[in-house]
């Protein structure tokens, strides 16, 4: 026994809008990460580090994946595809066009999510005054060097590798 549901045009867009309201919602608590080395958090702020001075041995460019995917670009993008795709034809191959389109637009928003997660990096290799070598890996913003002359900063958080 089949049983159909009639849905309007407007309760779905309704349902799409409130989805990806809460996806954005969500991601935007997810945004604040940072790997860089001129970013602190407010919980680093205020407290004591310990510094140690070394010269780079050498710099190389790396991806560094900031997040897991949550699922709110799949859910999002599924949510999106569906909606916009439930316009095309009608009956059976309406239902069929908004299965095909919250698959496609999931599989697209999760592709989105996971290169907004990426960003690029350098792997800094620093041999300390001391002899010590140290490998950090920091967001690529601020330019670094072999042979340049940095303060190693670690204690309160993340190691980071600044100029001096």
């Amino acid at each position: 026994m089949l049983v159909y549901f009639s849905v309007s045009p407007r309760t779905l867009r309704l349902a799409g809008a409130a989805v990806l309201s809460v996806a954005a919602l969500t991601l935007a608590g997810c945004a604040n990460q940072s790997a860089s080395g001129s970013v602190y958090t407010y919980g680093q702020a205020q407290r004591e580090q310990t510094v140690r001075y070394g010269t780079v041995v050498s710099v190389r460019a790396v991806v560094i994946q900031s997040a897991q995917s949550s699922g709110v670009g799949a859910l999002a993008g599924g949510a999106l595809g569906g909606v916009a795709a439930s316009s095309i034809g009608g009956g059976s191959g309406q239902v069929l066009a908004s299965i095909g389109g919250a698959l496609l637009g999931g599989l697209a928003g999760n592709a989105i999510e996971n290169q907004a997660n990426k960003t690029q990096g350098l792997e800094v290799t620093v041999r300390l005054d001391n002899g010590e070598t140290r490998v950090i890996a920091q967001a690529n913003d601020i330019a670094l060097s072999p042979g340049q002359r940095v303060q190693l900063i670690s204690g309160a958080g993340p190691a980071r590798v600044v100029p001096m």
